[in-house]
């Protein structure tokens, strides 16, 4: 396997599993902070931290174009606006097992997006590794029951999962413009930023201010670890992904995040693993295996 594709993997996978605990530490912050609070402390605490890394060891990498910035603006929009509004707001709707296996299908929103704007071709392994994590996760999530009332609510709260999966292969695919005249760190960098900005008007009025009051030492410590971990560091590391790899490869890991939340439940929650869950686990393992595994004429 040539290194950048290694690196991109490992970037990816790593990613993959801030994510899964930024899933576990959101369970419990968003109980004393409203989600779009959470949301705007999340990343706009990861895009001040990137910024003030950017500034301090690499300032040229601040500059960019002023006609790149409209599509930068769109970037932040798409994934630090839209998704956190249409996750959050579909969790309040749907069953989070049901919205996990919707997100799930972000690998084949990638794909056809991918092949539609780029004439990316997925050979049939590939394909195949895309359906292994697919049912890897249903399996799972299937196990821990999905008790589906059949609620119009419910309905719309799927149909928005489907949309924040829909929004992350856009970004995906949308990035790489950037990323080919632009660092990963930079166009992170102001996404965050501005997708932070385009949710602060809706914080301010869901109560950002009396939000801070509600902060304790316990909440502080989530707050941080969302926004160091599972904001400047997780999000870089994917965007850092889309450079070594194609959308699709790197939207594959998505199906990692709620597997190794469900682990991180079962070892700080003490929530009980079963062999079920196992089957499922290997599933997703053997289907980024497939879709991520280098062609032999790449590895010279």
């Amino acid at each position: 396997m040539k290194l950048h594709n290694a690196s991109g993997n490992f970037a990816a996978f790593i990613a993959a599993g801030l994510f899964g605990a930024s899933v576990v530490a959101t369970r419990v912050a968003v109980q004393e902070i409203p989600p779009l609070n959470l949301a705007v402390l999340r990343f706009g605490q990861g895009g001040l931290i990137l910024f003030l890394c950017l500034l301090i060891g690499a300032r040229d990498l601040l500059k960019v174009k002023w006609h790149d910035l409209p599509f930068l603006v769109l970037l932040g929009a798409i994934f630090f606006a839209v998704f956190p509004l249409t996750f959050n707001i579909s969790l309040r709707l749907t069953e989070a097992s049901r919205g996990a296996l919707m997100l799930a299908t972000m690998p084949i929103w990638s794909a056809l997006l991918a092949r539609a704007a780029r004439k990316e071709r997925l050979n049939l392994r590939q394909i195949a590794g895309i359906l292994f994590t697919f049912t890897g996760v249903g399996i799972v999530l299937a196990e821990r029951g999905l008790n589906w009332q059949g609620t119009t609510l419910a309905l719309a709260g799927d149909g928005l999962m489907l949309l924040t999966a829909l929004c992350g292969a856009i970004y995906g695919v949308l990035a790489q413009r950037m990323l080919a005249r632009y660092s990963a760190l930079t166009v992170t960098m102001y996404a965050m930023l501005f997708g932070t900005f385009l949710l602060f008007p809706a914080a301010l009025v869901e109560g950002l201010p009396q939000a801070f009051v509600r902060i304790d030492g316990k909440v502080a410590v989530l707050i941080l670890f969302l926004g160091i971990f599972g904001g400047a560091l997780g999000y870089f590391l994917w965007t850092f992904a889309l450079t070594r790899l194609t959308p699709t490869q790197v939207a594959v890991y998505v199906n990692v995040n709620p597997i190794v939340a469900i682990i991180l439940g079962a070892v700080i929650l003490a929530e009980k693993l079963t062999g079920v869950f196992v089957v499922g686990f290997v599933a997703v393992v053997v289907g980024v295996l497939f879709v991520n595994w280098p062609r032999r004429i790449e590895s010279e």
